[in-house]
């Protein structure tokens, strides 16, 4: 039944963003080129409407009746309204984030947040009051995260899809039912998209989409993995571990050059790797790669020994660190591993 509701979302989606896509035009809602991006000419958005009426249609059809069915939809409807005056007026950082921390509560009241974790050697960690800030936190997190990442045609979509492709089949050997469906429908939704957002784009997503998407992928990591053991609560960090490390690093990137951290910059993954010399596919691509690998090692974290995910860990800790000095994503003097590796080689 799941890949029905698959099917049917990926349809609904390969039909809407055609209109989608006119409507943008007709009302302005375009993404002009400017020095920061990477497109040359006027680029219609507001393809995350498509995706977002493709799965309400899907969640409303084939899930009309479980408890986290209406506040999902509720908070994604607010999200898709603040993506879109967002795209049509460009909303001040303060009122964007208002908008998130409106949907979020409406989920978190809803039943969405993390109670508390089972510990590995017996009891549980209970969270208290802490709770809800937790949640809020994770949520607003993964959702500014995904649209750090927006910035070549196809990545943020692409890399979505990896997400939501793993929490979906990690969902279904954990029987949670409502994250199945919803995780496959928002996959749909999000492959109807992909066809017409990859390279040469001829939509983007934009702030209504990355947003929607992040808000989505959070919400359904916390419902498919909450009140579960310590080691599987890091199961949905590791899946997102390209968007979550890429704005970790770009954090740290402002603090040291002592900038805002709402500054926006030029010097996240994709575009040191375009700084490398690689075209735009090849770099959505080897991006797409990377976030396969961490959805990978977090299936092999899931079924391991606590040595064994332990070890997956710390392989993944010793991969960013690679990549990090590899495209200069700090930096381009930071290389400590790289440089050690080249004073043994002269020895």
């Amino acid at each position: 039944m799941e890949y029905k509701a698959l099917l049917f979302c990926f349809i609904a989606s390969v039909l809407i963003t055609p209109l989608v896509k006119k409507m943008a035009i007709k009302i302005g809602a375009t993404d002009k080129p400017n020095h920061r991006k990477v497109h040359k000419i006027v680029m219609p958005r507001l393809g995350g409407l498509a995706i977002f009426l493709s799965f309400a249609i899907g969640l409303l059809f084939f899930f009309p009746e479980s408890k986290f069915t209406w506040p999902v939809f509720i908070g994604a409807t607010i999200i898709i309204i603040t993506g879109i005056l967002d795209d049509m007026k460009e909303l001040s950082a303060k009122v964007k984030l208002g908008g998130q921390l409106l949907a979020t509560i409406v989920v978190v009241i809803g039943g969405v947040q993390v109670e508390y974790i089972n510990l590995p050697f017996g009891g549980q960690l209970e969270f208290g009051y802490l709770s809800i800030p937790i949640t809020i936190l994770w949520i607003v997190g993964i959702t500014n995260a995904i649209n750090l990442i927006d910035g070549l045609d196809g990545l943020a979509a692409g890399v979505s899809a990896i997400a939501l492709l793993t929490i979906s089949g990690m969902a279904i050997t954990m029987g949670n039912v409502f994250v199945v469906f919803a995780g496959f429908m928002m996959l749909g939704s999000t492959l109807g998209f992909l066809l017409y957002n990859f390279y040469p784009a001829k939509i983007f997503m934009g702030d209504t989409g990355a947003l929607f998407l992040g808000f989505m992928i959070s919400v359904l990591s916390l419902l498919g993995f909450k009140n579960v053991t310590l080691f599987s609560f890091i199961i949905p960090v590791i899946i997102l571990g390209v968007p979550i490390s890429d704005t970790l690093f770009a954090i740290v990137r402002r603090v040291i050059q002592r900038k805002p951290l709402s500054a926006p910059d030029k010097s996240h993954l994709h575009h040191c790797l375009i700084n490398l010399g690689y075209s735009h596919p090849e770099t959505v691509l080897m991006i797409y790669a990377v976030s396969a690998l961490f959805s990978l090692a977090a299936v092999i974290f899931s079924q391991a020994t606590m040595f064994g995910a332990l070890s997956v860990i710390a392989l993944l800790i010793l991969m960013i660190e690679l990549i990090v000095e590899m495209t200069g994503l700090i930096g381009k003097e930071y290389k400590p591993i790289l440089n050690l590796i080249k004073d043994y080689r002269k020895r």
